[in-house]
């Protein structure tokens, strides 16, 4: 079943940052089924040149969402890097590399900062709204009893302290938004499909985004700063 948002107050502006992606796109497509909102926008660095290493094009992004002069009651940033071609998890601390984890903190932590520098602003100062950016469980350091994947544990364990922090200074003049992270489970995409199979089965996009819609649904302002799963339970630290 669809999930309609109704704790949002019905109007306003939704976005969705990276909405290319898999999550992104379904995302973006969820949004607009619940009708709850006047507009839902789409930003991604292949249509938009939204790039999160790059400031300029956030605050590009974010100045030109303000001069619709339309309340932003969501903000969700979908994006990350766990591989690619020319990196991948680290399974030991032999195979660490410093441009390697600078570039993970770079789109997992130091981007998403940004992007709440500039975005945290638009949200109105009354009324339910949020600032969701996906985490992973993975970043939880209570959680962590496997060890590897170095770069991105530690990238989105950053990401969560910097969400936090930013919940924290958000709350004294939005009290009403949240501010938090979001675990979407392994999901059917090619960030997680080498790492899916019987212990890890994924679930499609098209599920995780109803999962994740449905978590800020019934998220109040005393789950702001936390990371929470996809059936909305809090992760440790």
């Amino acid at each position: 079943m669809a999930v309609e948002l109704q704790s949002f107050p019905s109007g306003g502006l939704a976005v969705v940052l990276g909405a290319s992606g898999g999550i992104g796109s379904a995302l973006h497509a969820a949004l607009v089924r619940t009708g709850r909102f006047e507009s839902v926008l789409g930003l991604s660095r292949r249509a938009d040149g939204f790039d999160l290493t790059d400031e300029a094009s956030l605050a590009r992004a974010a100045a030109a969402i303000a001069e619709r002069q339309i309340p932003v009651r969501l903000v969700i940033l979908t994006t990350g890097l766990l591989h690619d071609d020319a990196q991948q998890p680290e399974k030991s601390w032999r195979q660490l590399d410093a441009d390697n984890l600078a570039r993970s903190f770079a789109v997992n932590a130091t981007g998403p900062a940004l992007v709440a520098k500039h975005f945290l602003p638009l949200l109105p100062r009354q009324g339910k709204a949020a600032f969701a950016a996906l985490s992973a469980k993975v970043g939880s350091i209570g959680d962590n009893q496997l060890g590897g994947w170095y770069g991105y544990r530690a990238a989105k364990a950053a990401l969560n302290q910097l969400i936090h922090t930013a919940a924290i200074e958000l709350a004294r003049s939005r009290p009403d938004a949240l501010c938090l992270t979001l675990h979407p489970g392994t999901v059917a995409t090619p960030l997680s499909a080498p790492f899916s199979g019987p212990t890890h089965p994924s679930v499609s996009p098209q599920a995780a985004a109803e999962r994740l819609l449905g978590v800020l649904e019934r998220a109040g302002p005393g789950d702001t700063g936390r990371m929470l799963d996809h059936t909305g339970l809090p992760l440790p630290w």
